[in-house]
């Protein structure tokens, strides 16, 4: 039976959530499924899935309970009729409850973040199910007082990356071709741990402090600079970026907290051995010493050693490349599309009818 499926995406840039909604919906229309999805307008979500023949609205949401944007999104679901409505950030959760009011189809909200939700009124029985993207998301959120039984987790997923051509980072910004490169892939901001990466290269022994080379994949650009001592680029937004990451021989990934980390799927999948400290989904990411390196949370003098030892040990690198490509594929998009249609037939065999009958009724 094919659905009607509204996401809601209130971010407005291009991370990792957004990616993901982007990938849910194509593996969704694909298999005959009709999405529409409602981002912010300009939205870089909002101009790929038009680019892709997905369809899109834009719909300013200006904060959480923001009844305007509630009062329009009320009426995209009115013409659009779902079976089934799923708010994917925190603001599009709040506007998605306040538009429903009134209304009952059926509301599923995904978490992506391991932090202990605040406030029961958004965390009430009006949400059908939970998607939590890890156990560490979920164990969040039960210690905030959601029930379990409402939680369903769903790991998020990466798609195979097909890198022909990887970024030949020496040769562009004139590294020694002996360096090894290690990159920071993401937001650049305190929660990912940006502001350590000083401190983390500065803890590096002189020796691998003098064969690293840094490159940060994301955020505003910012060409070439030193970062404790460690020559490093600050390439910004890179729009290809398997083929950057592939360019790569070691991801650094230091962040605080985590809700998974599909950076690291990435690296993995491409034979870039990771390493970050174990918060969050992270530690059910990596294998450590066999897929990737966990250090410590926050443990930076820890950090700055086991990647040494990834500079300097050739050897050790590529052994842990080689199984990155083998622990990816537990991550894979079809499996992470397959878990949400899973918690799509649960809430629906909750129901006594089509939500599309009974939103008939009551409009």
């Amino acid at each position: 039976m094919s659905l009607r499926l509204l996401h809601i995406d209130s971010g407005r840039d291009w991370r990792g959530g957004q990616r993901q909604v982007f990938l849910l919906a194509g593996a969704q229309r694909a298999a005959g499924d009709e999405p529409l999805v409602v981002s912010q307008f300009d939205a870089p979500l909002v101009r790929r899935l038009r680019g892709a023949g997905l369809a899109a609205s834009g719909l300013r949401m200006r904060g959480e309970w923001d009844l305007a944007a509630a009062t329009r999104l009320r009426r995209i679901i009115r013409a659009w009729r779902p079976d089934i409505v799923h708010a994917h950030d925190a603001r599009a959760h709040a506007i998605a409850l306040a538009a429903l009011v009134g209304l009952r189809v059926p509301l599923v909200v995904t978490r992506r973040v391991a932090f202990t939700p605040r406030g029961r009124l958004k965390y009430g029985p009006r949400v059908a199910r939970f998607i939590a993207i890890s156990q560490a998301v979920k164990g969040a959120m039960v210690q905030g007082g959601v029930s379990p039984a409402q939680i369903e987790v769903v790991y998020s997923g990466v798609p195979a990356p097909a890198v022909t051509a990887p970024r030949r980072w020496r040769e562009e910004l004139g590294w020694p071709h002996d360096s090894v490169l290690c990159g920071v892939v993401g937001a650049m901001t305190a929660e990912k741990g940006v502001p350590l990466l000083v401190h983390i290269a500065a803890h590096l022994p002189d020796e691998a402090r003098d064969r690293c080379r840094l490159l940060l994949l994301g955020g505003q650009g910012g060409g070439a600079t030193t970062l404790g001592g460690v020559a490093a680029f600050r390439a910004g937004f890179v729009d290809q970026i398997h083929a950057a990451m592939a360019g790569l021989d070691v991801l650094w990934h230091p962040a605080r907290a985590e809700g998974l980390g599909t950076a690291v799927i990435d690296a993995m999948a491409l034979g870039v051995p990771p390493i970050a400290f174990s918060v969050g989904g992270l530690v059910e990411l990596i294998e450590p010493e066999r897929s990737g390196i966990l250090v410590p949370p926050g443990d930076v003098e820890s950090f700055a050693r086991h990647a040494s030892r990834l500079i300097l040990d050739e050897a050790y690198r590529d052994r842990l490349a080689a199984e990155g490509p083998r622990r990816a594929a537990d991550f894979g998009v079809e499996r992470m599309v397959e878990g949400a249609a899973a918690v799509y037939r649960t809430v629906l065999a909750r129901a006594s009818d089509s939500p599309a009958r009974r939103i008939g009724r009551e409009m």
